[in-house]
Formats: C-alpha cells, sequence, structure tokens
C-alpha cells in the first residue's frame, strides 16, 4: 500500500440509508470519498421492471447510490461481478442444498466479494481504506498485533455473526464508522444531511433471492429435478409421510411436513443419497456437540487448549456456553454446556468472548 493517500476511502453504496450515511459522514470528517456500487446479478429489463424495490439486482438502489454519490458530490462507480458472484456464491448455494445443507450465503460472501473482489478495486482507486455500513466495531490489539470485530453498540441491529471470515489483510483496511451508533441514530445522520433515503425501507431478503423463496434459485440454477422427487419421511426407523424433495426442508423445520403426530415433529436429518427426511420430537433434535471447518481465526492466533466461549449458529441465536478447541486436523470442536436445539451443518459458527469475535466456521456435523 506505499504512496497511497491515507484519507482516501472507498465506500460500499448499497443504495440504503446505512451505506450513504457512511459516505456522508466520512466526508465531513474530510475524507476523500469514492463510491463504489456491486451488481451481483445481471441487470436485464426484466430486473428493471420485476425488482425495481428489492432483492435480486434492485435496479432501484442502484438508482439511489447513484444519486447519492451526486449530491455528496463525490466518484462513484457501479462494478458488474455477476460472473464471480455466481461462480463463488450462487453456485455453493445451490449445491449445499443439493447436499442437504443450509448455507450460509451472507457470511460467505463477505470475505470473498463484498472484501475480496472490492479491495483490489480500492487498489485500483487508490484507496487506502474500505468502508461499509455493517454494525460493527473495529479493534486493534496491539500486544498481539491483531485486528478483531467487536459486536456494534446496536445490539439488534449487530452484524459481527456475518463478518467472521474477514482476514487480518481485509480488516486492517476496512472502516465501520456505524459501529457506536443505533439504526435510530443513523437515521437521524441521515435526515440531518438531507439524505432522501433516510427513512428507506429495508429489505431482509438475500440479494440474489429476491422472493424470499431459495427454492426458485434451486430451480433456476440447477437442472436436475431428482432432488423435487417425493421421498420417505421417516420417524425413528418407521415411514410415516412423504415429502416434495429433501432440499425442500431444513434442519429443525416444523411446518410444512404434512404429517400428524401426538407431538410436533421436527426435520433432524436430511439424506440426500436416499431422498430421506428424518423427524423427531424437539427434545431430541438438539446436539451437545458440533464440529466445524473453514476456520478463521480472529482474536487469538490459536484455540488449542480449549476454552469457554458464548458461541451462535445462527444469526438471532442469543449463544450459548461452550468448551471450543481447534483439533488437530485443522477443525473446530464445541462442546455445550446444555444441549442445542437445531444445529444446522452449513451454518455458521460464531464464537464470542464477552462482545469480541473471536473465531468462525462452517457447520459440518453434530452428535
Amino acid at each position: 500500500m506505499k504512496g497511497k493517500k491515507q484519507t482516501r476511502v472507498l465506500v460500499g453504496m448499497s443504495g440504503g440509508v446505512d451505506s450513504s450515511t457512511v459516505a456522508a459522514l466520512l466526508k465531513s470528517q474530510g475524507f476523500e470519498v469514492v463510491g463504489i456500487t456491486v451488481t451481483s446479478i445481471k441487470i436485464t429489463d426484466d430486473c428493471k421492471v420485476e425488482n425495481n424495490n428489492s432483492g435480486c439486482c434492485n435496479y432501484q438502489s442502484i438508482i439511489d447510490a447513484s444519486d447519492i454519490a451526486e449530491q455528496l458530490g463525490i466518484e462513484h462507480h457501479i462494478l458488474d461481478l455477476s460472473d464471480v458472484f455466481k461462480e463463488k456464491i450462487i453456485n455453493n448455494f445451490v449445491e449445499e442444498y443439493l447436499n442437504g445443507r443450509t448455507p450460509n450465503p451472507c457470511a460467505l460472501c463477505n470475505p470473498l466479494i463484498k472484501w475480496g473482489e472490492i479491495l483490489k478495486k480500492a487498489d485500483e482507486y487508490d484507496c487506502q481504506y474500505y468502508a461499509t455500513g455493517h454494525y460493527a466495531r473495529l479493534v486493534f490489539d496491539k500486544n498481539r498485533n491483531r485486528y478483531y470485530i467487536k459486536m456494534a453498540k446496536d445490539k439488534i441491529k449487530d452484524q459481527s455473526y456475518f463478518l467472521w471470515g474477514l482476514s487480518q489483510d481485509q480488516l486492517k483496511r476496512t472502516l465501520f464508522p456505524l459501529g457506536d451508533y443505533t439504526k435510530s441514530q443513523v437515521r437521524e445522520i441521515a435526515k440531518s444531511f438531507g439524505l432522501k433515503v433516510y427513512n428507506k425501507y429495508e429489505s431482509q431478503e438475500i440479494c440474489f433471492v429476491p422472493s424470499n423463496n431459495y427454492r426458485d434459485v434451486i430451480k433456476k440454477y440447477n437442472n436436475n429435478n431428482e432432488i423435487f422427487k417425493e421421498g420417505n419421511i421417516i420417524f425413528r426407523g418407521v415411514v410415516i409421510g412423504k415429502h416434495n424433495g429433501y432440499v425442500n426442508y431444513t434442519i429443525g423445520q416444523r411446518r410444512g411436513l404434512g404429517i400428524s403426530y401426538h407431538q410436533p415433529l421436527y426435520v433432524k436429518k436430511i439424506i440426500p443419497q436416499t431422498n430421506t427426511i428424518e423427524v423427531d420430537i424437539e427434545e431430541c433434535i438438539s446436539s451437545k456437540t458440533l464440529y466445524a471447518s473453514n476456520i478463521n481465526l480472529m482474536k487469538y492466533n490459536d484455540l488449542k487448549k480449549g476454552e469457554e466461549f458464548i458461541v451462535k449458529i445462527r444469526y438471532k441465536d442469543k449463544g450459548s456456553k461452550a468448551i471450543c478447541k481447534i483439533l488437530e486436523t485443522g477443525k473446530l470442536q464445541v462442546d455445550f454446556f446444555e444441549p442445542k436445539k437445531a444445529v444446522t451443518p452449513g451454518q455458521s459458527v460464531v464464537l464470542y468472548e464477552d462482545e469480541d469475535l473471536v473465531a468462525g466456521g462452517i457447520i459440518d456435523v453434530s452428535e
């Protein structure tokens, strides 16, 4: 990074209130701001009409980002990453479901796309830093010479769970200007800057799943209709019903099973090889131990001894106490103090020490 301007920052602008406020804040603080808006799906005429306000290409958000950049008087670029996004994110998303797992595309997209690809553009645009509208805080530990992420002030909006995969090289160039603000404060700041998006609706959808129905994505990018073929639903070795394709189900699912029993039944296991769904009562879909791969250590250099942390296995998880350690195989072993319900292969497992993000990985199996 030698020779780069220390005050020049690339801001990821989605057209929403958070990233727009980041651009305005940084400019007001004296940074030379450059905006960049990424399209993950190719823009077509259909996208402009059908997906004008949510999901997919979100054509309107590109327009909003451009308008905000013009209002702020900053340089703005639109980057089409649809090909690399399909290769690295969508293909993985579909493949995980085909393998009976439930992926977490946002956790994968952050290190590979939102940082991995965009930091290349930061170099091209002569920007030392990259800033986003994520609700998280960045800390530098001088003693360990390591960067790590801390939960945001706004615990409801905190997005640290999705950021476990960021590397030290990525973190050292990152700015999280919203980490010390609540969402309501951010809207007020946006309003004070006169940003038209200050009260804009906030979509909760995955960007390439506009209908919020992941099955549509699988059908679009996979030609194997066998995955939607009818199969058996098994309860403790006995067939008690039929399902309409194993990819339609996720671990812990209760609704939509189409079976009756004197107690509620939940999906316990998905077996693609036999097109089988195993179900059980709530008390029997919990696990004491999980194993995860693709581990990224953030706060510490290693976790070989086995230490107590708070562990989350999904975004809205309140977290549970567990003993965690890295095995000689490189996998993470998590032993919960109390059985954990619906541990789902493919999802992210994230370790916290108080508010500090310690490490994360992708769940492989539980027992």
